[in-house]
């Protein structure tokens, strides 16, 4: 692992599992103990991304799932450019509200596209900055939907769509043990974020 992936650290998991919370809480926790952060979330973290956000999770006309998939590809292509890849290079820590393992279980696997194929797309747009390690909060699909303040138009699919991403996020996690740290996120947050912390070693 590179130095600058060694303080890329994201947030993954289905919605509603309080991967924004616990990003928070773990970007303060740094900052507390004097290191800089970054914090970021996708789609989004720029005006160029926001712009794409309004696109994808808008009340608009629904992208194609290819189609889809190629705009969070730009929003996080543009993000990295703009934002991550500075922020890592000044020594910063950043802390991403999802990365492209988003992609992975949303639209390769729970879309049906290709999973290499989508791999390679958010490969090439974020220049090959993966994230160090991807902490992987999991909850019950339908107490993760249950949760959400108010549900987007990918929050709004199918329980049967959210199911596959989960088991989505759930693969990716066996197949790259030494990136994913899983934490139960089911537990009050300020308990999952305290065991998220101390799982980090931070």
């Amino acid at each position: 692992m590179t130095d600058l992936a060694r303080r890329y650290i994201a947030f993954e998991g289905i919605e509603g599992a309080g991967k924004s919370t616990v990003a928070r809480h773990v970007a303060d926790h740094l900052r507390a103990t004097g290191h800089e952060v970054v914090l970021v979330r996708e789609p989004g973290g720029t005006e160029v991304g926001e712009s794409i956000r309004q696109i994808l999770l808008g009340d608009g006309e629904a992208p194609s799932p290819l189609a889809e998939a190629a705009l969070f590809a730009a929003s996080r292509a543009h993000l990295v450019h703009t934002i991550v890849r500075p922020a890592l290079t000044a020594g910063s820590w950043v802390i991403s509200d999802r990365t492209a393992y988003s992609s992975l279980a949303y639209q390769a696997i729970g879309r049906g596209l290709d999973l290499d194929a989508i791999r390679t797309l958010n490969d090439i747009a974020i220049g090959g900055l993966w994230p160090g390690t991807v902490v992987l909060l999991t909850v019950a699909t339908d107490e993760g939907l249950a949760r959400q303040a108010v549900d987007d138009r990918i929050g709004g699919e199918a329980v049967a769509f959210h199911r596959a991403v989960a088991a989505g996020f759930d693969s990716l996690a066996a197949a790259e043990p030494e990136r994913f740290v899983v934490v139960d996120a089911s537990k009050a947050i300020e308990d999952v974020a305290a065991a998220v912390i101390d799982r980090l070693g931070l």
